[in-house]
């Protein structure tokens, strides 16, 4: 199983018709899960300030045929096609999310200099919202200030998924933010968390970036980790 992760910039009115779909894994094969959601930027603001003309897709797949097939046929990845994606094999998952099957039941090793990737997903409990959104701010304070961060983005497609996702130059890099070593607020969140879920479920998982095409504010920043880390896709 692969997971890929799209950016793109759209007009807003097409971005909202977009974000008002749902990918149905039928006409797609291969597919397995899909989220369509709106993105915005992490800013450590109490409350988020979403991008509406940008949008973002989480998708799985059976293998690398399956994902080529998407970006060569369908029509989503047509309009989706300007932006950017990355390609992740899961390492690590902490929490369920029973709709990405084929997550690791045990971890798969990553060399410290290698790049990371992270993907946290939510069923926000409503009535937890401003607690999660307080915990949330400090967090993504402290990970747009790292400057091992190579790119970061919000999504949500509210009720149904609050998600974050983040590129690390380095998986030592993204393990000492997780850790608090430079700060508390991550720490903070997850601990709260803990006590009393943000969420009715939840994971955090953690990937291996391999692969990555196209521009997301003009940049690829995969190509920013060291590229003898990088894998060729297969």
């Amino acid at each position: 199983m692969i997971v890929s992760l799209h950016i793109a910039d759209l007009s807003r009115r097409s971005a909202l018709r977009l974000t008002r779909r749902r990918l149905d894994p039928s006409t797609a094969h291969g597919l397995h899960y899909a989220e369509i959601a709106t993105a915005a930027p992490l800013s450590g603001r109490l409350l988020p300030r979403p991008d509406l003309g940008r949008v973002g897709l989480i998708a799985s797949w059976d293998d690398e045929p399956a994902l080529e097939a998407f970006l060569a046929n369908h029509p989503l990845a047509e309009r989706l096609a300007h932006g950017w994606h990355v390609r992740l094999r899961p390492t690590r998952v902490s929490g369920t999310w029973p709709q990405l099957p084929g997550l690791p039941a045990t971890e798969v090793p990553m060399d410290d200099d290698e790049p990371a990737a992270v993907l946290t997903l939510g069923r926000l409990d409503l009535s937890q919202t401003i607690r999660f959104l307080r915990s949330s701010a400090a967090a993504e304070g402290l990970a747009v200030r790292d400057p091992a961060l190579l790119a970061s983005t919000g999504l949500a497609r509210p009720p149904r998924l609050v998600a974050t996702f983040s590129l690390w130059r380095t998986t030592s890099a993204m393990r000492a933010y997780a850790r608090g070593e430079h700060g508390r607020g991550h720490v903070a969140a997850i601990n709260a968390h803990a006590a009393r879920p943000f969420h009715h479920a939840s994971a955090f998982v953690r990937f291996r970036p391999y692969a990555a095409a196209g521009r997301w504010d003009g940049r690829n920043p995969l190509a920013e980790a060291t590229p003898a880390t990088l894998q060729t896709p297969h």
